[in-house]
């Protein structure tokens, strides 16, 4: 058998290796002819990952609420792949998702991969009660959801293949003081995905959760700009990097794509040390 030497990207943006065989790198996953839907494609990760996903071949339909910076977008997405294209669609409207994504399906044929990307992020201020910032958190980030996988499950496991990927958040394993609306949202994004991901995958269809560690978007940057200091640097990453960690993974055997591995010890240390752990998050806050 030949030798496998590993070698770290350092743009890779994210813990893990680019495994070159034979001295040559493994060819990036490809997605030709096959039809993508990307939610929050106007910006951040959504936007990575839609021009990345039509880089790789796949004809991208752009959702997303900002006519402007969509139509920047499109064109170019159409220069990657020109069976791409954009639409206006606000997630946190169910019902008006719902008939985005039945509009393409009739249009396109089918949907090969859909990517709930859309969220918003708001401040919870839970002295004060604020039931109403849990709702409008809910209906983008959880709801939105929901509805999205929901609406192309059916096709998908008829056809027996297809790609999911919902984007949870570390928040969900390790709520921060302030975020309880967006943390109990994507914690719920987490145990609804895992469990349709468990339901449908003897059928050939995977369903899968990006936690995309911390990247400097206008939500990323939101606490920092309110006074909040950075997150350690070995969980920062790129929108470049994520996207093409989950190009790479998506359609793969692991439910989870993990852009950065330290998360991943905070349930640990909630268990082994319970103490310690509470008063280093009370410590911890987004806002200064």
């Amino acid at each position: 058998m030949a030798p496998v030497t590993v070698r770290r990207d350092p743009k890779a943006g994210e813990d893990r290796s680019i495994w070159f065989v034979t001295g040559r790198r493994r060819p990036p996953k490809r997605f030709e002819g096959q039809v993508a839907v990307v939610t929050g494609a106007s910006s951040g990760i959504g936007r990575a990952l839609a021009l990345k996903l039509a880089e790789r071949g796949a004809s991208v339909i752009g959702l997303a609420r900002r006519r402007t910076l969509l139509d920047q977008v499109e064109g170019e997405l159409y220069r990657r792949s020109p069976g791409s294209a954009t639409q206006i669609c606000d997630v946190g409207d169910t019902d008006a998702y719902r008939e985005a994504l039945a509009g393409i399906e009739n249009e396109r044929g089918r949907i090969d991969i859909l990517v709930n990307n859309a969220g918003i992020d708001l401040m919870l201020e839970a002295s004060e009660g604020e039931l109403d910032t849990v709702r409008r958190v809910f209906d983008v980030n959880f709801f939105g959801t929901v509805a999205g996988t929901l609406a192309v499950l059916p096709g998908m496991v008829q056809r027996q293949s297809g790609i999911v990927v919902n984007v949870s958040s570390d928040s969900a394993r390790a709520p921060e003081p302030g975020q309880g609306a967006y943390a109990a949202s994507k914690a719920a994004v987490s145990a609804f995905s895992e469990s349709v991901a468990h339901e449908v995958g003897p059928t050939g269809v995977c369903v899968h959760l990006l936690y995309p560690g911390w990247v400097p978007t206008a939500m990323g940057l939101s606490g920092h700009e309110d006074g909040g200091s950075l997150p350690p640097r070995v969980v920062r990453r790129t929108t470049e990097g994520v996207a093409a960690l989950v190009a790479d993974r998506m359609g793969g055997p692991r439910i989870d794509i993990n852009a950065a591995l330290l998360p991943l010890l905070a349930p640990m240390a909630r268990t082994l040390a319970p103490l310690a752990y509470q008063k280093a998050m009370r410590r911890f806050a987004t806002t200064g």
